[in-house]
């Protein structure tokens, strides 16, 4: 018996749907492989010894790599980066120049504190000993407006296990798992097989039993 050409219509719309499913399961491999090389990237060079932060340290050195920063915090000029959550709860990190031994300054984040509006903090309820001696992550720098020094082109996000009570929460290392991307591939591979099953299906029903 010939399919119906409704059918005929619904066998190319199933054929067409389970094609952008694998597409798109595709993509989420082709995604989970650029995750893991970058992952690879970033674990190579965390394993590099630390780098003393220093005037005229590149930023291509310092990104991504485990530094350590000795000087004194000038926390008149901390700034507020707002919008920064923490397991869900509202907050912001506070970022302060360090004032290194050779008169250049790198921004430190210290961390994160909560905040209602994830805008406004009372900075001064989280300022710690002048005096520092910091370790923790390069990352690129975003605009801090003039300073009245060098500054160098990162900032150190200081990570490591939680501060002491009333100061503000370091950062945890970077995540280097795989993410959902494998997952979801699997899920959009499934649904293109279950439509091409169903589909197979319905139209030997329908060969078989004829047109209802």
């Amino acid at each position: 018996m010939r399919l119906a050409r409704r059918d005929m219509i619904a066998a190319v719309v199933a054929l067409a749907v389970a094609i952008v499913c694998v597409r798109l399961g595709l993509w989420q491999v082709d995604r989970l492989g650029q995750r893991r090389a970058r992952n690879a990237g970033v674990a190579a060079r965390l394993a590099l010894p630390p780098l003393e932060v220093v005037r005229g340290t590149p930023p291509d050195s310092a990104r991504q790599r485990r530094l350590i920063a000795r000087g004194v915090y000038d926390f008149a000029r901390e700034l507020i980066a707002p919008g920064r959550s923490f397991d869900g709860t509202p907050g912001v990190a506070l970022v302060t120049p360090l004032r290194l031994h050779d008169g250049s300054t790198v921004f430190v984040d210290r961390g994160w504190v909560p905040s209602p509006d994830a805008r406004h903090v009372d900075q001064t309820r989280y300022r710690e000993s002048d005096s520092a001696t910091v370790e923790g992550l390069g990352t690129d720098r975003y605009d801090v407006g003039p300073m009245p020094y060098p500054v160098l082109p990162f900032i150190l996000q200081q990570t490591g296990t939680d501060a002491a009570p009333g100061l503000p929460r370091r950062w945890p290392p970077p995540s280097l798992d795989d993410g959902p991307h494998l997952s979801y591939a699997i899920q959009w591979f499934s649904f293109a097989l279950i439509v091409v099953l169903g589909t197979g299906a319905l139209l030997r029903k329908t060969t078989v039993l004829g047109p209802s």
